[in-house]
């Protein structure tokens, strides 16, 4: 199949988070907040419920220092024991989720920027439905570049659950939980995103037209601004003599895209067209910022082969069996030898 890409224009982003990625012995999905046995929360004002604040909001100018508290709740009925820690957030390549980085992933920005308290005391006893404070600073860099700058504190369980053995190595998960913080410099800000790498891959049934051919679109959303975005996007697709074929109206993504990352999507098509020759457009714009508008696309021959491929075939076989026959008939007959019915002297 031949498919022509067309990239069409960039524009703008912002982002947030609820993820995180443990180490590679022992990795899981941490849920944001609360996974029914622990979670983490920012630290509630006195008399207030434990969910006043959902996530970290900060913000401050370069060479600022900020203070505030994460407290880790403790839902079971036995001790546990968390390694706490700051880190930077990330969106997966694939799917775009919120994800935080590994304990062993050295932290490069808002992640570095936190400090826990008292000095480096990271590991914390939670008794069993009880609660633990534990406070920070964010100690804001001279030199940091304005814009949305997204992290997050984690407690991650130091017990070890599900060990399961394979052969001589043994496998284990350790579960964490963080609290997203998101944290703005003052200073210029530019929401910016573009839609890149637009693909269609396709899969047509053998016997055309009986069952539904099927196709993938995919296609690349990439934050090229300095705050986070979360992007809608809208899909149509025209045929021959602008046809419409597709037309998906804006939705979203469901992805919060954090500032210089890419994330690539897919959009299942499951009624193609079979024969047709396809322009498929992606747009992409962005909740809470209405100027933000970005677009590319692809072209793609829809073309049911198996059965083209039939059709040329028995075409070939019946042209070369007429041409057989062509040319036996055009074969001059020998005459046959008259006998000698005189008979000699």
């Amino acid at each position: 199949m031949r498919i022509r890409r067309r990239p069409r224009s960039i524009v703008v982003v912002l982002g947030a988070l609820c993820a995180l990625l443990l180490p590679a012995a022992a990795t899981t999905t941490a849920t944001a907040a609360d996974n029914g046995t622990w979670g983490v929360f920012p630290t509630p004002p006195a008399g207030a419920a434990m969910t006043d604040r959902a996530y970290f909001f900060h913000q401050g100018a370069a060479g600022t220092t900020l203070s505030d508290s994460a407290t880790i709740l403790n839902s079971s009925d036995k001790e546990l024991t968390f390694q706490v820690f700051a880190t930077d957030a990330m969106n997966t390549p694939s799917g775009g989720a919120f994800a935080l980085l590994p304990v062993e992933t050295k932290p490069t920005d808002v992640g570095a920027w936190i400090a826990l308290a008292p000095g480096n005391a990271t590991t914390v006893t939670v008794p069993p439905k009880g609660r633990k404070d534990v406070p920070f600073t964010v100690k804001v860099p001279a030199d940091a570049t304005p814009g949305d700058h997204v992290g997050g504190i984690v407690a991650l369980n130091t017990a070890v659950e599900g060990v399961q053995r394979d052969g001589k190595v043994q496998v284990g998960v350790k579960r964490s939980v963080g609290a997203r913080l998101y944290f703005r410099v003052p200073g210029p800000v530019t929401a910016g995103l573009s839609v890149e790498d637009v693909r269609v891959t396709r899969g047509a049934p053998v016997v055309p037209w009986l069952k539904d051919a099927r196709a993938t679109i995919t296609y690349t959303l990439v934050n090229r601004g300095n705050v986070v975005v979360e992007p809608r996007v809208t899909i149509s697709a025209r045929g021959l003599f602008g046809r419409e074929v597709l037309d998906r109206p804006a939705r979203s993504t469901g992805v919060v895209l954090l500032p210089g990352r890419r994330v690539e999507l897919t959009e299942s098509w499951p009624d193609a067209p079979q024969l047709d020759w396809v322009d498929v457009k992606v747009s992409a714009d962005a909740t809470a910022h209405p100027d933000v508008l970005s677009e590319s696309g692809a072209d793609f021959l829809a073309v049911p082969w198996f059965a083209a491929g039939a059709v040329l075939v028995l075409a070939a076989v019946g042209a070369a069996l007429l041409i057989l026959r062509r040319r036996r008939r055009a074969v001059p007959q020998r005459p046959e030898p008259v006998p000698d019915l005189v008979g000699g002297r």
